[in-house]
Parts: structure tokens; sequence; C-alpha cells
């Protein structure tokens, strides 16, 4: 009998991935293309920019300081960069960034409140902040209650503390206090000289101010006008001395 040939079958190939990978590479050419296109287009840039809680500095210096500008990329802008150049301007205390797509960007900032005043060389009128940063009484208003600063050196840094002091003392404990001076010693290099409203002489130090005021205004309550001592130990002399009080009854 003639043998019968079982035809061979054949094996099968692994279908070609040339069609897969054009079809990747048109996906990404594609999503690029559309990149370039929002990129380029008003969508993806700032197209507003509001500077909210400012009255120290105009929005003209705050734009410069902060570097944002219209028709820059939205996406480009740092909150934290932005924060960071805002508040190196010593008038603002915190600042906080809010990015609204497309294009908005918010900039709400709190400044430093007024504790003092100084005169200028020129003889103007200056507010100091709690940051120690000299202001135009122009830009900040006057609050009558607060003291001036007179003799200080601009670079003296206990000038900067005592402006700190100032912020943490609530208002109605230094509304007497209508002029601080300098006056340093060896033992307290720090020293100032504070005079008030109601006729006091008062001589402390920057570093004890914030825990002797108390003090201060419970002499000032009860007692006539006098010299007030406020360092390592308080004490109090009236200018008047008390037995030609009971000679002039």
């Amino acid at each position: 009998m003639p043998k019968t040939q079982i035809p061979v079958l054949k094996e099968d190939r692994p279908k070609p991935k040339t069609g897969r990978k054009i079809i990747f590479i048109l996906m990404l050419l594609f999503l690029a293309l559309l990149a370039v296109l929002f990129f380029r287009s008003p969508v993806s840039k700032v197209t507003e920019i509001h500077f909210i809680g400012n009255t120290f500095n105009t929005d003209k210096q705050l734009m410069e300081k902060s570097e944002l500008a219209i028709g820059m990329q939205f996406f480009s802008v740092d909150a934290d960069k932005v924060k960071e150049r805002v508040t190196s301007l010593g008038t603002i205390e915190t600042a906080e960034v809010d990015k609204k797509f497309p294009g908005v960007v918010n900039v709400t900032v709190v400044e430093y409140p007024t504790v003092a005043y100084e005169l200028a060389k020129n003889g103007s009128l200056q507010a100091i902040l709690a940051s120690g940063k000299s202001i135009p009484v122009s830009a900040s208003g006057i609050a009558v209650e607060k003291p001036i600063l007179t003799q200080w050196d601009p670079k003296d840094p206990n000038k900067v503390k005592l402006s700190e002091v100032l912020a943490d003392i609530p208002n109605s404990m230094t509304s007497d206090i209508s002029e601080i001076i300098p006056s340093p010693t060896p033992s307290f290099p720090d020293r100032i000289k504070l005079y008030t409203r109601s006729k006091f002489e008062v001589i402390t130090a920057v570093s004890l101010l914030r825990d002797k005021v108390e003090y201060l205004n419970q002499v000032i309550e009860m007692e006539q006008p006098g010299v007030i001592t406020m360092l390592e130990a308080d004490s109090y002399v009236s200018f008047k001395p008390e037995n030609l009080d009971e000679e002039g009854k």
C-alpha cells in the first residue's frame, strides 16, 4: 500500500509588534503636541494677580518683590518662594498664596503691627513695626497711644528687640508710655529709660520690660509721679519727698 504523507503543521509565529509601536509613537507625538499647544495658549498663563491686606506696601512694590507677573506660566508660580520674597520686606509677618486655575493668583498678607514711632533725621515721623522696620507714617496712620523712640541708632540690635517686646505687651499696658530712649550701662547694655504721660521716669532694660510692665502700671495707679527702677530689684522714689508734702499740708 502506498504510504500516506501527513502534512507538516506550520508553527505559529508571533505577530509583528510594529503596528503597536507605531500607535504608541503616534500617541506620544499627539500628547507632546497638545502640551506645546497648551503651554503656548493663554489658558496656561497668569492673567490676574491680587494682593490682599497690604497697607504699608503698594501692589506694585509687592509685585516686583514677589517676582510675579502677568503672562508668566501659571504652573511655574512657586508659592513658597513667593512667601519668602514677600516676607523679606520686613513689613509683612505672614503671607498665603492661593492659585486658582485658570490664571488667578491671590496673595493674602498679614502685616506687622505698629508698636512705636520715631523722628527721622529729616524731621519726619516714622512708624516702627514689630519687626523693627521703619516706615513713613503716611503709610500706616497714627496711633496716639504708642511711644516715641528717640536717640536710637538705626543699627542698634536692641531697637529690634524692643520692637518685638512692645508687640507682645497689650496696648492697655503701654498706652501711658510716651517716650523711650537708650541708656546702656556695662551691667545692662540693653538698659532703657522711659517717660510716661503721667509724669513718671522709668529705668529698666529691654530684656526685663515684658515681665516688669505689670509692676510699672501698679505704681503709676497708686503713687505720685516719681522715678521707678525695674532692674534686678524694683524700687520707687517720689519726685516730691514725703516730709515736704506733709509740711505743705
